[in-house]
């Protein structure tokens, strides 16, 4: 019983316990400006890192999330510097990224490339077509109220980003927990031939899964442009690994060895509740870039089964 419990719920409870001694440790830590910090910090991480879920639920990879934000950030921040409509630019990071995420599905699914190599690939373009539409400069300056009020704004009480967040957990919480589709994704990933032999459209199970991740990546580059009221060609490289440490984290509580929602959220949330802990302790630099390390060294040890298929199957 104990052992079960620890099995699903271990690390969280860690990350419950991390919390309690930052609270003691920290100053300042528990103030409500600080908490309310680290809640919109993880709110970005927190979408990136679902879709990434979504793509490995299905056995795929998708390591061009983090790229693909940037973009479609770019892609934002022209549309507006541009005089488009709000409508319009908010439809182009969105666009962006969901064609972005679909070509991935494309390439892995009828080319038979495998994701690892694929959305590396992705990853690339992507960065360099962000600098060819900046020629390296950000997008910076005014920008309509109705746009930044989309990361700046609140409701409630409640910041919107913490909205956001809300309401793309639920929604993929009710997609792979609710829906046949989901059912269908699970199969697909853990068992993707004999979900084929039972009916199930493996391949586009697959690249609906990457189609997801970057359109929430697409989610991600809207929100932090509306929030920093900038958007640059690697505005979202630096949550390239934590995204990915988000996951696999995720991967050792709940349904441990799987990819899931929850654990991805709390997986999140733990992670920027570490780095502002540290930050606040004084603590150097580069001991995050360590700890993080560590924390994705031993995540894929945990699933090394599950990260080993998504990667190296055709």
């Amino acid at each position: 019983m104990l052992r079960n419990v620890l099995e699903r719920y271990g690390t969280a409870l860690a990350g419950l316990v991390l919390v309690l001694f930052f609270a003691w440790a920290a100053p300042n830590f528990a103030a409500p400006g600080n908490l309310l910090n680290i809640l919109k910090e993880t709110s970005f991480l927190a979408i990136l890192s679902l879709g990434f879920t979504l793509a490995l639920i299905n056995a795929e990879l998708d390591l061009s999330v983090a790229d693909v934000a940037s973009l479609a950030a770019v892609v934002c921040g022209a549309l507006i510097h541009g005089g488009q409509p709000v409508a319009l630019a908010v439809a182009g990071g969105l666009g962006t990224g969901l064609l972005c995420g679909t070509i991935n599905g494309l390439v892995v699914t009828r080319l038979r490339v495998p994701s690892l190599i694929a959305t590396l690939g992705m990853a690339a373009m992507a960065r360099g077509f962000g600098f060819m539409l900046t020629e390296g400069v950000s997008f910076v300056g005014r920008w309509p109220q109705g746009f930044t009020g989309l990361g700046r704004g609140a409701l409630l009480g409640i910041p919107a980003l913490v909205w956001w967040l809300a309401a793309v957990a639920l929604g993929a919480l009710f997609l792979i927990k609710c829906t046949r589709t989901g059912a269908r994704m699970t199969a697909t990933g853990e068992a993707s031939e004999a979900a084929r032999l039972a009916g199930i459209d493996t391949l586009r199970m697959k690249c609906l899964g990457l189609a997801l991740a970057g359109l929430l990546a697409g989610l991600t580059a809207v929100l932090l442009a509306a929030s920093l009221s900038s958007a640059a060609p690697n505005m979202a490289g630096d949550y390239f690994l934590y995204a990915i440490a988000s996951v696999l984290l995720g991967m050792t509580m709940f349904e441990p060895g799987r990819a899931n929602v929850p654990g991805t959220l709390v997986a999140a949330l733990t992670l920027k509740v570490l780095g502002n802990g540290l930050v606040l302790l004084g603590a150097p630099y580069y001991v995050q870039d360590i700890v993080l390390g560590f924390i994705i060294i031993v995540s894929v040890a945990v699933s090394a089964a599950v990260l080993k298929k998504a990667a190296f199957k055709f």
